[in-house]
């Protein structure tokens, strides 16, 4: 049985099966990328409900495995050598994840390395842009009289989203004909863009004809579904 209790997040928010992935999240954007992936592998895990709005990942239990204060985190008791490894930042977490499964990640290098580029592509530009329309346009930020904030995230957003289209033709996949990290790094952020944050209009996402066919096409996989959904938030 694997011995978690070097972790203090352990303590907080106890394993039921310490043997397992122990996930520490809340299915936003960045949240759901790792619960997609733990279910497109099928690794066995155990999801831990981080309530965001109540500043739990500012608790010293949760900085002590992720100082950035943010989710999602996790903890593998079977880690490199069979040790625990303790992880925070979603990006890093998809590519441990994928080479843990042996799933996800082209082994060709080339693609490998083209694969992790569009990951990294999600984690500097599309998740910052798309977070930031989504405060200016929804959030306190749309109480701002001056626009420009919000027509500078706006008109980036549209820009990224025209470089996705660009890459997408002839495609089904970022990759191609393959699902890869990449397809999971960007699924929840174009859906939360369009849906939670009700921003489709503002980015005329109904111009575009290859994205909106992809988002599609991510979120009709059962896995994907159910990612979005974990951890489940409680009633």
């Amino acid at each position: 049985m694997a011995d978690l209790s070097a972790f203090p997040i352990a303590t907080r928010w106890p394993a039921q099966h310490p043997d397992r992935i122990q996930l520490y999240s809340t299915p936003t954007p960045n949240g759901v990328k790792v619960s997609i992936m733990l279910e497109e592998t099928g690794l066995p895990y155990e999801p831990h409900f981080i309530n965001i709005g109540q500043n739990e990942t500012w608790t010293p239990e949760y900085l002590a495995l992720n100082p950035n204060g943010k989710i999602p985190s996790i903890i593998d008791p079977d880690g490199p050598g069979g040790k625990p490894l303790p992880l925070f930042e979603s990006g890093a977490i998809l590519l441990y994840l994928a080479e843990k499964a042996g799933k996800f990640l082209p082994s060709d290098p080339a693609r490998r390395y083209e694969t992790i580029q569009w990951v990294f592509f999600q984690m500097a530009s599309v998740g910052p842009m798309f977070g930031q329309l989504g405060f200016f346009h929804k959030f306190a930020g749309r109480e701002i009289e001056d626009k420009r904030p919000l027509e500078r995230y706006r008109n980036e957003s549209k820009r990224l989203l025209g470089v996705l289209e660009t890459r997408l033709e002839g495609r089904d996949w970022i990759m191609g004909d393959d699902f890869t990290i990449a397809d999971i790094s960007l699924l929840g952020w174009v859906r939360n863009l369009v849906g939670f944050y009700g921003a489709g209009e503002l980015v005329e996402f109904e111009s575009l004809k290859r994205v909106p066919a992809w988002l599609d096409r991510g979120l009709s996989r059962p896995a994907v579904q159910r990612g979005l959904e974990i951890p489940k938030r409680p009633e």
